[in-house]
């Protein structure tokens, strides 16, 4: 086990009211992913920790996706495990770790078309098995919170790409999760919306508190957000560390940074 992962490790055993107070933590442990003769991952350490942004960067085929579906439920890894805080969740479903507050956005901001923008993100926190009249609560909460006021009773489909994308955060906010895994928020959009959704992360780390894993290919976006990023590279770990130390490495620049890296 790496030293990175020690400290929900460490939380495993004890009291658990007294691990329910402790910094959440979702972490991936060795983690290999096979698909026939692919290999996807291979024994790959990832970690996102309550109270930080984590980038996940690099080529494309690199395995981010594989390794934010073997998080969140979707892919189960071939070798090694998932943690949620020191708990090994290897073999639990989707809905359960949404339940246990892990929650997650998808590359284009998969909304439900045919409903309101309410109607939205009400589903994100009927998703966690809350009451309606909580999840109606939650929503007019995160509509003032998040500016969406103003389409708050238009159907999703409708929405300017930007505004879909903050619903998608805003309905996954609805289970407030102690951590939440992005992919790819920035996808398609223009320069002002990726700075809109800059601030709107920062915004989602300070008035939520949650953990926030990111997988992005705008440097921009990771670069100013990230306490700490991570490259994979072939489904290995490239290199891990703070954005200034990642974006000089020559191996990042080699292998995906390119021009960028200055």
């Amino acid at each position: 086990m790496s030293a990175a992962m020690a400290p929900a490790a460490a939380t495993a055993g004890g009291d658990p009211a007294s691990r329910a107070t402790q910094p959440a933590e979702l972490a991936a442990e060795s983690v290999t992913v096979r698909f026939g003769g692919l290999t996807a991952l291979a024994s790959v350490d990832f970690a996102v920790r309550e109270g930080e942004i984590v980038g996940l960067i690099g080529p494309n085929g690199a395995g981010k996706t594989t390794m934010l579906n073997v998080l969140t439920g979707f892919v189960r890894p071939t070798e090694g495990v998932v943690r949620l805080n020191g708990t090994d969740v290897s073999s639990w479903s989707i809905e359960k770790r949404v339940r246990h507050r892990v929650a997650r956005t998808f590359q284009g901001a998969r909304v439900f078309g045919r409903l309101t923008v309410r109607e939205n993100i009400e589903v994100g926190a009927v998703g966690q098995g809350v009451a309606m009249k909580v999840a109606r609560s939650r929503a007019a909460e995160l509509i003032e919170t998040y500016h969406l006021g103003d389409y708050a009773e238009r159907l999703a489909s409708t929405l300017p790409a930007g505004v879909r994308r903050r619903l998608g955060i805003a309905r996954a906010l609805a289970s407030e999760p102690r951590v939440i895994l992005m992919d790819e928020p920035a996808a398609g959009l223009n320069e002002a919306e990726r700075k809109d959704l800059v601030r709107l992360v920062s915004q989602v780390r300070e008035s939520s508190g949650c953990g926030i894993g990111i997988v992005e290919h705008s440097m921009p976006v990771i670069m100013e957000l990230c306490d700490r990023i991570q490259v994979l590279d072939g489904g290995r770990t490239l290199a891990m560390g703070a954005p200034a130390d990642v974006r000089r490495d020559p191996g990042v620049r080699a292998a995906y940074l390119g021009g960028e890296a200055k």
